[in-house]
């Protein structure tokens, strides 16, 4: 499990607040304490577009299935659309209360889900003219950290330490109650499990279906900050910020650290997304992100280019 850093970058937009790799890993987003959205090829840092509009800082960022639209979310409690290449806005979406915290596309791209410190995840139409929210789901009695979304269901996290999940299809509300608040959760690649990080500083791994709990993940500091944590695209290794500055790595069915990669001595390591097909994942912390690949990533990649 040799990871090694391939490419940091600085990306002076102030705290990069997230870090998210587009849908196929080409590209990856970056927002800022600034303001402000800058897209990036990862591995040869290069900056490709800044996208400017939110009126406070940025929280959250994905992109489109087909690499054309991205949408935001920020600190101002708005949720914009931009169109790729212009670097426009083509939506602002308005209707929470609070800090919108996290965003993200269906999986056709037609529809939008935010989550929010109000305490609501709202759902909107992005391929309409419509400007309010299609359905509010209103279940969470904390602050919502993240949402996620699959082609039939709707998984959120928040701080009254519940994981939700809404089947779209049988419009059913299944809850788990996790025990101390969550800060984040993601999926493993083959979507049977979650992955939920909790303030208690550890990360439990449930069967979707059933909430099953099997396994749990310690050893990483979070103090006072919502960290993130993410699986690898093989579903081997489980990945997670740290306020000591590293990138804790477990083997998943072992259950025991494995690496620690240092990002940083002096910021705390709070956002990770992991490439979609390859043994790669990019950390943010302080004002930089770095790219991690493992060895046969690289040999990959060597290959290509000769």
């Amino acid at each position: 499990m040799d990871y090694v850093c391939v490419t940091t970058v600085e990306c002076n937009q102030g705290a990069v607040r997230a870090i998210r790799y587009n849908v196929d890993g080409n590209y990856c987003l970056s927002c800022g304490s600034d303001k402000k959205i800058k897209l990036w090829n990862p591995l040869k840092g290069l900056l490709l577009n800044t996208y400017a509009g939110h009126g406070n800082e940025v929280l959250d960022a994905a992109s489109s299935c087909d690499n054309s639209q991205i949408i935001s979310c920020g600190a101002d409690k708005t949720v914009i659309l931009w169109d790729v290449v212009k670097a426009q806005p083509l939506r602002r979406l308005r209707g929470h209360a609070g800090k919108v915290t996290s965003v993200v596309f269906n999986e056709e791209s037609t529809a939008v889900i935010s989550g929010s410190y109000d305490n609501t995840v709202m759902c909107w139409d992005v391929k309409s003219r419509q400007n309010t929210p299609i359905q509010v789901l209103k279940d969470a009695t904390d602050c919502v950290t993240k949402v996620k979304v699959t082609d039939h269901e709707i998984l959120t996290s928040s701080l009254d330490c519940r994981i939700r999940r809404y089947d779209i299809r049988a419009g059913e509300l299944i809850e788990d109650y996790i025990g101390e608040p969550v800060s984040s959760i993601s999926y493993t690649s083959d979507e049977q499990c979650i992955l939920a990080s909790s303030t208690d500083e550890t990360i439990k791994l449930l069967d979707k279906n059933s909430g099953e709990l099997l396994g749990e993940y310690s050893g990483h500091k979070t103090g006072d900050y919502y960290i993130e944590s993410c699986v690898d695209h093989t579903d081997s290794f489980i990945f997670s910020g740290s306020t000591d500055g590293a990138i804790w790595c477990w083997d998943l069915v072992k259950m025991i650290p494995v690496n620690q990669l240092i990002h940083s001595n002096k910021s705390v390591v709070h956002s990770l997304s992991s490439h979609a097909s390859t043994g790669s994942i990019i950390s943010a912390s302080g004002s930089n992100f770095k790219v991690w690949s493992n060895s046969s990533s690289l040999e990959n990649e060597n290959e290509s280019e000769t």
